[in-house]
């Protein structure tokens, strides 16, 4: 868990720099910044997509993926969590929620939080997440001077996230297999590129709906696995 707690301060301590620059930081350099990170994030959405081993399995992961999290409502309750919290702490009504979603969305699906989490759990290689922590605390410092407070609640959502999958990754050593590994990361690189466009205000995707895609060939491989002992 050390990993995902040192992610989770990262994100809180870069979300409290950037709440204190808040005023300081001019609005054109904001966009300027937002728009530069945008892109990054796009970018880095690429490099993930293209992991994919199966390109077959990744359009019936996202495409299962979606309908399951649009039944679901996923980002819809996501925003009211955001909301709720708003109610509570915040008198006048800002982007707490918007904060909240896009910075847990960022911060929670690449393929560095799984990989990373996966690795905690596996063999205790923390390094990934290291690497995660520095980059996130960064992003956080523009998230917070943009969107305000609700970045500083992703850091509970990204320790939650990041620790539940730690913990969960002794149970299903077996099935992480290469190739499950690689179709996952292909599917976060494609939700990535999703977040990238809502970022830079080129088109909205509900990307939140779409996060049970990536599980989707994890659970592929286990009910191949299954069926194949079945039948031998």
């Amino acid at each position: 868990m050390l990993g995902s707690l040192a992610n989770g301060l990262a994100i809180f301590i870069g979300s409290l720099i950037g709440l204190l620059f808040k005023k300081g930081i001019g609005e054109n350099y904001k966009k300027i910044l937002m728009d530069a990170m945008g892109l990054c994030i796009f970018l880095i959405g690429i490099m993930g997509a293209t992991k994919a081993q199966n390109i077959l399995l990744l359009i019936v992961s996202l495409a299962i993926g979606s309908v399951i999290g649009e039944y679901l409502k996923i980002e819809e309750n996501l925003d009211k969590l955001g909301d709720f919290i708003e109610s509570k702490l915040v008198k006048k009504k800002g982007s707490i929620a918007k904060g909240f979603v896009t910075a847990t969305l960022i911060f929670c699906i690449g393929s560095m939080a799984i990989i990373g989490a996966l690795e905690s759990g596996l063999n205790g290689n923390h390094q990934t997440l290291f690497a995660k922590s520095i980059v996130d605390g960064i992003l956080s410092i523009i998230f917070a001077s943009t969107f305000g407070i609700g970045v500083l609640f992703s850091s509970i959502s990204v320790f939650l996230y990041e620790g539940f999958i730690t913990l969960a990754a002794s149970s299903v050593k077996m099935f992480l297999v290469d190739s499950v590994i690689s179709d996952i990361s292909s599917v976060g690189g494609v939700l990535i590129i999703a977040i990238g466009l809502n970022i830079l205000d080129i088109k909205k995707i509900k990307v939140g709906n779409m996060l049970p895609a990536i599980f989707i060939p994890l659970i592929f491989f286990i009910l191949k696995v299954v069926y194949f002992k079945i039948i031998h």
